[in-house]
């Protein structure tokens, strides 16, 4: 029998995606789907995409399912998790609520409700699936540091010295509720850099590479495009000892030989080709000139980002398919 499955916080751009590949999947069947703006209302008449009979519920009547997905915003996740583990529900979280230390979470977001759990699972698959699979409860990294960590990666044991990752994203990844940084006459033929000085994917990026006192040091500097959806990333990295550029994209096509979703380009990628896909597509190469490492990494952030990713975490979780519900 399929396993019955909710996703908490299903209004918005990464529920509602998340709900429609459940509604395909197999293996997994969509009992709940919560808001609490919504609720009453059928899902239908919200989501006209999303093929269902299901009314939308409030959150704390989400109960009896064996997996959940929890969309919701940083502070509001937790409460929930707790309460869902105790019932002996697999859990992903896509907030912020259990990927960081208590100490960068309270310098980040403030203070946490259960800062004995922190930090949680990190659910970047492809870096810690062993972990995933044995897990009740995992943190869905964010959409920036779900492309920079697969790209970083095969690097950190190179001896890291300098990261400087100039990323870019659609207008998706501030969420749906409007805001006068992300109206589409702000938007539109313009490009913005956003959160100088401090983002709060910083220290989910800086505690992949091992980041401990500085070094290496990192810089980080998103932006918002005039796209709906997907991730870019342009990475300039100096190493201890740079290999040639040959070495470097046998390096990289070695570690993720066998990854499902991740690719190596013999060019830059473009945002189509990764867009409406669970893949990330990353190209490597040495600038000779200046011996710095470029990589070029790119995803969709609603999916490898965000929902499809937590569903490659959660057919993990229970010992499904990776790939199940993704191709």
């Amino acid at each position: 029998m399929p396993y019955t499955t909710a996703v908490i916080g299903g209004s918005g751009f990464t529920g509602a995606e998340l709900a429609e590949l459940l509604l395909r999947h197999r293996s997994l069947r969509l009992t709940h789907l919560s808001s609490d703006a919504q609720a009453g209302e059928p899902v239908a008449t919200v989501l006209p995409r999303l093929r269902t009979d299901l009314v939308f519920c409030r959150h704390d009547q989400v109960a009896g399912v064996e997996a959940a997905f929890l969309c919701l915003p940083s502070g509001s996740a937790a409460p929930i998790a707790v309460r869902l583990l105790s019932e002996g529900t697999r859990v992903v979280d896509l907030s912020p609520d259990f990927r960081l230390s208590a100490d960068d979470y309270q310098r980040w977001y403030g203070r946490h409700p259960f800062p004995e759990m922190l930090p949680g699972v990190y659910g970047l698959t492809e870096l810690h699936r062993e972990e995933v699979a044995a897990a009740q409860l995992v943190a869905n990294p964010g959409c920036y540091p779900t492309a920079a960590l697969l790209a970083l990666d095969p690097l950190c044991g190179l001896g890291l010295q300098e990261v400087l990752i100039d990323a870019k994203s659609g207008a998706s990844g501030a969420g749906k509720t409007p805001s006068e940084k992300t109206h589409f006459c702000t938007v539109d033929e313009d490009l913005l850099a956003y959160g100088i000085g401090g983002h709060r994917h910083y220290p989910e990026i800086a505690a992949g590479i091992g980041i401990n006192g500085g070094d290496p040091s990192l810089l980080f500097q998103p932006h918002v495009v005039p796209l709906q959806r997907g991730i870019l990333e342009t990475i300039y990295v100096r190493l201890a000892e740079t290999p040639s550029s040959g070495e470097l994209r046998g390096i990289y096509r070695r570690v993720y030989a066998e990854e499902p979703f991740v690719e190596i380009c013999d060019g830059p990628p473009r945002l189509r080709d990764v867009t409406h896909t669970n893949r990330c597509r990353i190209f490597a190469t040495v600038d000779e000139r200046s011996g710095v490492v470029l990589l070029v990494v790119a995803i969709d952030n609603l999916l490898k980002g965000a929902a499809g990713q937590a569903l490659q975490n959660m057919n993990l979780m229970l010992g499904l398919p990776e790939q199940e519900g993704l191709l």
